[in-house]
């Protein structure tokens, strides 16, 4: 029944879309903790059936959780899913982990041994186990105070996607967070930048700053305490260490006179935005209410966590919706095993990856030997390509070239943008004119934006586009297959050709 309902809903979001509701008391539990509730909407109508899936994953492939929220189930379902969830845990705890830890830093150099395979530490009596996998040997003690370097990364875009941070970043981000006064590091997805507050914190006696890493790889935990390390996933605010883990957060929240806490966070860039927000959200609560009696009394009642959010630039508007209180910076962020975020690349090829603060971009010093410089009238650091506009009063490049002003648009655009009439707006010089006619994205009707959709609803966000978004997308794939196929097999044909026509010369020749 599952499986049909599954293929209802997906069938359905064709014809009309999709809205995130969040977390609800009581939601049904997959591998990956409690369930985000969604809503599948039909065109013209206000609201269709709800269902749960699962909050972290968006792909069936990795996690085929999916129940109507109406939607009765027997007992015997309910076992066998506690059981399959049950099955899909790791299969020792941390506190196991933090024990099978004591024992491998005694052991020799010659027997340590890490399987590649299973992503575990080996203790001696295990290696019969491992035989037939790869493993390294010898590993050192700086190796263990790098375990992202012995861990394979997971490199699921929509679920884990650990594109680590390089080196110049994450010393950037270090050095940062430091010179801004702060001792106490949230780190939210950063494996790289907890590892090296750690490291750095065992090798030298007056460094101060410490860090708390939550993070939905539980493989981290055969290197840190529980102290040092949670276990959670941040698109429902899941500990799943349960209230042990929760109260290890809320006591590293909790700042005395001369400490200051930072989040950083670095989460996957194809989740889901609102449940990212809602999350931080409830960890800046969380903050807010271990310094509860010291905010009254100063009368800081609005004030949040001090963060960085490390995200793409194209998804400014979306973080100012949830978070208007945040600024980004021209920070270009890059990593070490991701091909295209590098930073130093010229043009459309530079990395998108940006960080959000809600910090005063004045304090937030950018490197003035990468090209960074101050820009007196906005009182922010800007990039070396980032000029500021006289009309528009800012610096409004957002991807590191120097945009242009268009005057019909009344705002800066991207230098390969032009004004088309037709669209009354700037865009690529061989885009589709179809648009023209397109109004809001959720109910096709001009006048408004889909932000702003009478017919969306405001409790959730929309994820997909309506019904003539998705059909013009997939006649534009359409086209373009065609047109590739015509050319393939035109390039085809010539080639036969060209290969007949000279093996017919040297059959002619003399």
């Amino acid at each position: 029944m599952a499986a049909d309902a599954e293929g209802e809903a997906a069938a359905g979001a064709g014809s009309g879309g999709l809205a995130l509701l969040g977390a609800v008391p009581g939601a049904p539990c997959c591998p990956h903790g409690p369930a985000l509730l969604f809503v599948k909407t039909s065109q013209g109508k206000d609201e269709g059936r709800r269902f749960y899936a699962c909050s972290a994953c968006r792909d069936r492939k990795d996690c085929k959780f999916f129940q109507w929220e109406d939607e009765k189930v027997s007992q015997t379902r309910l076992a066998a899913r506690e059981e399959y969830n049950g099955s899909h845990q790791p299969p020792c705890t941390h506190r196991q982990n933090v024990e099978r830890y004591k024992n491998f830093v005694l052991l020799p150099l010659s027997k340590r041994r890490f399987c590649q395979e299973c992503q575990q530490l080996l203790l001696p009596d295990e290696w019969e186990k491992h035989l037939s996998h790869q493993f390294l040997s010898d590993i050192s003690t700086a190796q263990l105070r790098s375990p992202s370097q012995l861990l394979y990364p997971l490199e699921n875009k929509k679920t884990n996607a650990q594109y680590l941070f390089a080196d110049r970043s994450c010393q950037f981000l270090l050095d940062l967070i430091i010179s801004l006064g702060f001792t106490r590091v949230l780190s939210v997805g950063t494996p790289r930048l907890h590892e090296m507050i750690q490291s750095k914190a065992s090798q030298e006696e007056d460094f101060r700053v410490r860090s708390l890493l939550l993070d939905i790889d539980f493989r981290y935990s055969q290197f840190y305490t529980e102290d040092e390390f949670c276990h959670y996933n941040m698109f429902n605010h899941y500990f799943f260490g349960g209230e042990a883990a929760h109260e290890t957060c809320r006591k590293f929240l909790h700042q005395e006179k001369d400490e200051r806490v930072i989040m950083v966070t670095d989460p996957p860039f194809g989740g889901l935005v609102e449940a990212l927000a809602s999350s931080f959200k409830k960890l800046m609560a969380m903050w807010k209410d271990t310094e509860k009696g010291a905010f009254l009394s100063l009368g800081n009642k609005d004030r949040e966590m001090p963060t960085f959010w490390v995200f793409p630039y194209f998804f400014e508007s979306r973080i100012l919706e949830f978070f208007p209180s945040f600024s980004m910076m021209d920070y270009q962020v890059d990593y070490d095993n991701h091909a295209l975020y590098k930073h130093g690349k010229t043009g459309r090829r530079q990395s998108p990856v940006r960080i959000f603060t809600n910090l005063s971009p004045s304090v937030i010093v950018l490197p003035a030997e990468e090209g960074y410089r101050f820009c007196a009238i906005c009182q922010r650091y800007v990039s070396s390509g980032n000029h500021h506009c006289e009309i528009c009063n800012s610096c409004t490049s957002k991807d590191g070239r120097r945009w242009k002003h268009c005057a019909l648009c009344e705002r800066c655009v991207k230098p390969s943008w032009f004004h088309c009439n037709k669209c009354n707006c700037c865009a690529l010089e061989s885009h589709s004119c179809e648009k023209t006619n397109v109004g809001c994205f959720v109910c096709g009707k001009a006048g408004h934006k889909r932000s702003t959709c009478p017919s969306l609803n405001h409790s959730g966000t929309s994820l997909q586009a309506g019904k003539g978004r998705k059909r013009r997308q997939k006649t534009l794939k359409t086209l373009k297959r065609a047109e590739l196929g015509v050319c393939k097999r035109w390039a085809m044909k010539y080639a036969v050709f060209s290969r007949r026509k000279t093996k017919k010369k040297k059959d002619t020749t003399p």
